[in-house]
């Protein structure tokens, strides 16, 4: 298997550019695999969300002893 990798930028539409000179590197008839990475989008209100429940939750019984120190 042989792989090309490239970053091209999404428009909105259903394709994907590929680099004139990347695309030339290519068989011209087989199977392909393609792979999309993306950069990962932060919900900052449900990351915060998520961060204040765990934080409201009881300590476990192992953190128990620090509850003298309150």
């Amino acid at each position: 298997m042989n792989a090309i990798e490239f970053t091209t930028e999404l428009s909105g539409v259903a394709t994907l550019q590929i680099p004139t000179d990347l695309a030339a590197q290519l068989p011209k008839a087989g199977k392909a695999r393609v792979i999309v990475l993306t950069d990962e989008g932060t919900d900052e209100a449900e990351w915060r969300a998520a961060a204040y429940e765990q934080f409201l939750r009881d300590d476990s019984v192992e953190d128990a002893i620090y509850d003298s120190l309150r």
